[in-house]
């Protein structure tokens, strides 16, 4: 009989999206197929150690997002170079070798392009972009200057850093009002907000700088919140839009993941077929121009005379039970754990393609 592939979730992780990783790390659990798969819990804490677990009780508090954490015992490492291979911090006994990782942590040390890094180094298959899309992809920054480099229609911004930030007075010359403030490396709407006035300019930026040394001022977009999701490799694939419909003032980290009611999702987006096509040409066009691969989900804005901007990309984006991508899948005929599987065997195939690759120019 053939053995089952055993697949590492990797998730929590030193970042402030720590709690939206937990609830994604979740649904894959749940809804990976086991038959298939055996499957390996690697939480990571928010002091960054590497937790392990074998059983389906990976969290506590598990349905209240403000109180969840980790559930997990055993302090391990990946080791380099031993493809796959776990071991324990404090003993050295050997805990597992996976065959492939899913790395669902989102923000700083999980989407930046660290965690595809280690693993590089471990030669081990895992899902999602690779080193260089993960890191332009999760700096807003970066990734706004690239698109806008390839003619691909982005709002207006600035990017700047704690010696050079601009004056209230300034940034309304430059982007009128209301903008918004955030941190050009975070996601989940973590450290966003809205500014109308002077005071909340200064308290703004002094939220997002606690998060970040980098900060991102963006002009305000009267629009409709667009969502897309992309999958593959060579040839990516693009699902249905969908809407994001926030029920306060912006898509806030709390309209996301603890006001029930905060938002509500339209699936697939009630818009024109001229813009649902320009929204997935331009899907695919940022999934390209910024090196992702197997997944992605890019977030537009769409305005009352059918004008699209992007707003983002996400390379690993939110699997809770209220995300988007998988939602968007299943809406566009790939269930769940369909989806799950995709992606595995898209990882496991472009690993297999890399290995082909020389590393040595004299043998």
């Amino acid at each position: 009989m053939k053995s089952k592939l055993k697949v590492g979730i990797i998730f929590g992780g030193k970042s402030a999206e720590h709690e939206v990783s937990l609830q994604s790390a979740k649904n894959i659990y749940q809804a990976i197929n086991k038959d298939k798969y055996d499957v390996v819990l690697i939480g990571i804490d928010k002091q960054g150690q590497w937790l392990l677990s074998n059983d389906s009780q990976l969290l506590i508090e598990q349905n209240n997002p403000r109180l969840t954490k980790l559930n997990l015992s055993n302090e391990v490492a990946l080791v380099p170079q031993s493809n796959g291979k776990l071991v324990n911090v404090h003993t050295g006994q050997s805990h597992h070798a996976v065959d492939v990782v899913f790395p669902i942590l989102h923000g700083p040390f999980g989407e930046d392009g660290t965690i595809q890094g280690l693993l590089k180094l471990a030669n081990i298959p895992f899902v999602g972009a690779g080193v260089l899309g993960s890191a332009v992809g999760m700096d807003k920054d970066v990734m706004k200057r690239l698109l806008r480099d390839a003619h691909i229609p982005v709002a207006k911004f600035l990017s700047i850093k704690e010696k050079n930030i601009p004056s209230f007075a300034e940034v309304v010359k430059s982007l009128g009002l209301p903008f918004f403030v955030k941190p050009a490396n975070l996601g989940s709407s973590v450290g966003i907000n809205k500014v109308h006035t002077e005071q909340e300019y200064q308290a703004a930026i002094a939220e997002a700088f606690s998060f970040d040394k980098k900060v991102l001022i963006e002009e305000f977009i009267q629009g409709r919140e667009i969502e897309c999701s992309v999958l593959g490799n060579e040839d990516p694939i693009v699902s249905l839009p969908g809407e994001v419909i926030s029920h306060h003032d912006f898509y806030s980290y709390d309209a996301k993941y603890i006001d029930k009611n905060g938002a509500s999702l339209e699936i697939p987006a009630k818009i024109s077929s001229p813009a649902t096509k320009r929204i997935q040409e331009l899907a695919l066009q940022v999934f390209t121009v910024l090196e992702c691969e197997d997944m992605a989900r890019v977030d537009f804005f769409l305005k009352e005379d059918d004008t699209v901007l992007v707003n983002e990309i996400n390379t690993i984006p939110g699997f809770t039970s209220i995300s988007m991508y998988p939602k968007l899948w299943e809406a566009s005929g790939i269930g769940y754990s369909e989806l799950i599987d995709k992606l595995i065997q898209l990882a496991l195939k472009r690993f297999a393609k890399n290995q082909k690759l020389r590393t040595c120019y004299i043998d």
